[in-house]
């Protein structure tokens, strides 16, 4: 192993601050947004055909560029992709906040994913890189992944209040003081070692590739949501996700510099990190999205009230991740924590398929709430540490990519699905119960809450199924000495970033 590779970063916790800072400005974005829309739309003068897009253009440039945003990080070096990814972010809210029609608003959004795929990864192996002591570093990726799993419910509390007693610009402008912040602390205390960049030679053909065979895959499923399964532009999309993404597979074992070496997915550790993630992303993101309709238009709640709803969830979470993740992720194999993880999180989820019209939040939403938020937290600290797990330090950003894009496309993914199924008990539920119906009202409300619990139902197979795949792919040894959790895979070099002992 090189000697830079034992060089401990005396500023290191200092810098965690601050990528902590730009993770979560990035994490909240893809949620601060929702409950603010309806406001943007009426003020621009939205069509409802295009209101979509504005999710829609943030998840496409983000999904799609991450895998060229990790790579461009490993060869510019971590430090200086974080800058420029946190500057042209805010530099995008700042014409989000001012947009003056509904172009001008979806460029911004646009751009905002093309800045955040540059700014996630890198800010993900920048800590993969900085810590390298096991101690260390479990904390240090408890408080990211109490981050990046909390931050999508932050964001729709955050969303909430700037929504109700600001403006819904305020959405946009909010980034600004967040970048800054964050850009003065990377200049001030991050430092990288220059050993871990990686020179070799872009791969254009790959970026091509990867780039339209992900927006093809995200945006198939955008479309299935609104169009249907069936329609021949989602089942084109599809096709033409799946020859860009294989043509991109059989290109990257062939040519000498990679944009993903396929080493890097193939180890069983790495990919099981990567399929539960994008499974739970599936499931988390679907039930963001009905809790938040359930308890505006069943419930009555504002969008203040609603977002301060989901508060017990995110303190779950950061309790899970930097209690429980954190501090047994050097004591015992990863899978135990992230296996049990998502068994806890599922019977939260399982509790929430009771919902009723006259639901009571203390009683049932409250320790659901609790239960999801303990069990992620627990889960995703593990996941994101491991998600690095015996990668050379010049694939440490590209590696990172893949966690975001496993979340990304998992987050369009359970969106569409998990929509699509309720919209469909929603009608079966109203047809078949017409005829009995006191109060169409009644009947309507009824029929959508039926149809939120349907899917769900589906959400807690999803996360089972999580579980499932963490308990069997992720098969990192024991603890050995009381150090590290002993790592296994054909992904770790000699010269691997010093995670775990082998």
């Amino acid at each position: 192993m090189p000697e830079t590779a034992q060089y401990v970063d005396p500023r290191r916790w200092k810098a965690l601050i601050f990528i902590a800072l730009a993770q979560l400005m990035v994490v909240l974005d893809a949620t601060i947004v929702n409950i603010a829309l309806p406001s943007a739309q009426a003020d621009l003068g939205i069509a409802d055909g295009n209101r979509q897009w504005v999710i829609t253009a943030y998840a496409l440039a983000f999904g799609g560029l991450l895998l060229f945003g990790g790579r461009i990080a490993d060869l510019w070096g971590r430090k200086q992709t974080f800058i420029v990814g946190l500057l042209g972010f805010a530099a995008a809210s700042a014409i989000g906040g001012a947009a003056l029609n509904t172009g001008m608003l979806l460029g911004a959004r646009a751009l905002q994913g093309v800045f955040g795929a540059l700014l996630a990864p890198s800010a993900l192996s920048l800590l993969a890189v900085m810590f390298t002591d096991p101690k260390e570093r479990a904390k240090a990726f408890g408080v990211f992944g109490a981050i990046a799993g909390g931050g999508g419910a932050v964001g729709l509390i955050l969303g909430g209040v700037l929504t109700e007693y600001m403006d819904w610009r305020w959405t946009f402008f909010v980034n600004i003081p967040f970048a800054i912040i964050a850009v003065v602390g990377a200049v001030a205390v991050i430092r990288e070692p220059v050993e871990s960049r990686n020179s070799s030679r872009l791969d254009i053909p790959g970026v091509i590739l990867a780039t339209t065979g992900l927006v093809a895959l995200v945006y198939g499923f955008t479309r299935a949501e609104s169009d249907g399964w069936t329609a021949g532009l989602t089942v084109g999309l599809f096709i033409a996700a799946a020859v860009l993404l294989l043509a991109f597979v059989i290109v990257e074992s062939r040519v000498k510099a990679p944009l993903l070496p396929l080493r890097v997915v193939a180890d069983r550790n790495r990919g099981g990190v990567y399929a539960s993630l994008a499974l739970a992303i599936i499931g988390m993101f679907g039930l963001f999205l009905f809790l938040t309709y359930y308890m505006q238009i069943v419930k009555g709640y504002s969008p203040v009230k609603t977002g301060f709803a989901f508060l017990p969830m995110v303190a779950g979470m950061i309790t899970g991740s930097t209690q429980i993740g954190a501090r047994l992720m050097t004591r015992v194999p990863a899978r135990r924590l992230m296996g049990p993880g998502f068994l806890v999180a599922s019977v939260g989820m399982l509790l929430l398929t009771q919902i009723d019209l006259d639901t009571s939040y203390p009683t049932l939403i409250l320790p659901g709430f609790l239960l999801l938020g303990l069990g992620m937290g627990t889960a995703f600290m593990p996941a994101m540490s491991l998600a690095t797990h015996g990668v050379e330090p010049r694939d440490a950003g590209v590696a990172s990519a893949m966690v975001n894009t496993s979340q990304q496309v998992g987050g369009a993914i359970g969106t569409a699905l998990l929509n699509t199924i309720a919209a469909s008990a929603t009608t079966e539920y109203a047809k078949s119960h017409a005829a009995g119906a006191t109060s169409r009202k009644a009947l309507e409300l009824q029929s959508m809450v039926h149809g939120y619990t349907s899917a769900i139902w589906w959400a807690v197979g999803i996360l089972v199924l999580a579980a499932v795949i963490a308990i069997t792919l992720v098969n990192a040894g024991q603890p050995e000495n009381g150090g590290a959790v002993a790592g296994s895979g054909d992904g770790a070099a000699e010269d691997a970033i010093p995670v775990m002992a082998h």
